[in-house]
């Protein structure tokens, strides 16, 4: 049997990759700063923003001989905003979660983690594209974990170790639902784009699509953590206009988005 500890596993992704091992017969531990209410895993209520939050648990691991054969980073947070206007609390905060939070929970937990273990980070589609207008703060966020992801994968590769990205695209969370309230949002709070980001959260509501379902993306989860020689990434559920948009020049890019908000 196999132990993988799982971040954000209260919720979204993170809840059903959660069920998904502990369904079969894989040991999770399971951490969220909210309470967990899954009883067939082993919940911790923690703060990865907090080194003390973690360090408390890694105590109590070590204690009782605790070996990882995966450590799954799904917690994270979104926002729409316009980087000008959002107070400079609110970008840290996203940082902390979204990337300072994962390092953190795999500095602390890397010593627990078997010789020839695995870190999954969850990033997103956006991760690897050039960002949007409003999506900025999110999409950095998600940039910088996976240019992170590509150090440590580096590192940890000279011992034995893999480290793998998976990227969804849009998913049927609480995340995604809120990205969408925020999006109108930001076109009500906003004072320089109260056009651009009206006309932008009508295209995010039309161009979306359908999501997937987080079982989805738990079977992918549960693949990168198991199969014998897995990829180095995985994406699911790509937005194909996103993809065309991309394989356009910069300043093509802008000249388009700029036409169709204003």
């Amino acid at each position: 049997m196999s132990t993988y500890l799982i971040t954000g596993a209260a919720s979204g992704i993170g809840a059903k990759c959660a069920e998904y091992f502990a369904e079969r017969g894989h040991s999770v531990i399971g951490l969220d700063v909210k309470p967990i209410g899954n009883s067939a895993i082993r919940s911790f209520v923690a703060d990865i923003t907090a080194a003390e939050s973690l360090e408390e648990i890694k105590s109590a691991l070590l204690e009782e001989g605790v070996k990882l054969d995966g450590i799954i980073s799904v917690a994270g947070v979104h926002a729409m905003a316009s980087f000008v206007e959002t107070e400079f609390s609110s970008i840290e905060r996203l940082m902390n979660i979204n990337l300072l939070g994962t390092m953190r929970v795999n500095s602390t937990f890397h010593s627990l983690l078997a010789e020839r273990g695995r870190i999954i980070i969850i990033t997103s589609e956006v991760a690897t594209y050039d960002p949007m207008p409003f999506n900025g703060l999110y999409n950095v966020s998600k940039t910088a974990l996976e240019c992170y992801a590509q150090a440590l994968r580096q590192e940890l590769n000279l011992i034995g170790q893999r480290v793998i990205t998976v990227r969804p695209g849009s998913t049927e969370t609480e995340l995604a639902r809120g990205s969408a309230t925020a999006t109108a949002a930001l076109a009500e709070s906003t004072v320089l784009y109260r056009t651009q980001a009206k006309h932008f959260s009508e295209i995010v509501r039309k161009f979306t699509g359908t999501p997937i379902s987080p079982e989805a993306l738990a079977r992918l989860v549960y693949k990168a953590a198991t199969v014998k020689h897995p990829r180095l990434a995985y994406a699911k559920h790509r937005n194909a206009g996103l993809v065309l948009l991309n394989l356009l020049p910069k300043r093509l890019q802008c000249a388009i988005i700029k036409s169709i908000l204003k």
